[in-house]
């Protein structure tokens, strides 16, 4: 048999057939500035930007971010491309209300203070040691490194508008939730 999902109660066994081809494409977070957000998600995880769309009568832009691997690159003509880019999963959406950036007091919640909504987004990586050392030599702010607390081999960083970012490396995590 193959495996479609663990059943709970709430869950449904069988996904509706009127769902088929339903992709997870995308989150959004909204940050202050642009250019220093960009800077951390593009140079500091390696995120490639995939298309950036101004709407200038709203005020705001979006930026479409994702790990690419070379076995998916996305199409070079900007329509294609955008295209492309609501027909991936995994992909970030950075959204920039204009103006922001300007007022020093501003800053959104990051969802971890009271009171408490969104938690964070993960990025998974293949040797969670390198990738510690990696932040490290970057100065980015850890909330958890991952030999601190009780869950280990599990790392949290913030990004410069103060979201969490969890950091995994997928084989260290095989017993996780084992009683």
């Amino acid at each position: 048999m193959t495996f479609t999902t663990e059943i709970y109660p709430g869950v449904c066994p069988e996904a509706p057939r009127e769902t088929a081809g339903f992709v997870f494409n995308h989150s959004m977070l909204r940050v202050k500035d642009p250019t220093i957000a960009l800077d951390f998600y593009t140079r500091v995880l390696g995120l490639r930007l995939l298309r950036k769309l101004d709407f200038p009568e709203m005020k705001f832009s979006l930026y479409f971010l994702a790990c690419l691997s070379v076995a998916n690159l996305p199409p070079d003509d900007p329509g294609e491309r955008t295209a492309w880019t609501f027909s991936q999963a995994g992909v970030l959406e950075l959204t920039h209300n204009w103006g922001s950036e300007k007022d020093p007091a501003f800053k959104y919640h990051d969802g971890n203070a009271q009171p408490q909504g969104f938690g964070h987004i993960c990025i998974s990586v293949p040797d969670l040691d390198a990738a510690t050392a990696w932040f490290d030599r970057h100065a980015v702010a850890f909330v958890k490194r991952p030999e601190q607390g009780k869950m280990k081999d599990v790392a949290f960083i913030k990004d410069p508008d103060g979201y969490w970012i969890e950091i995994i490396e997928p084989d260290r995590l095989k017993a996780l939730g084992h009683v």
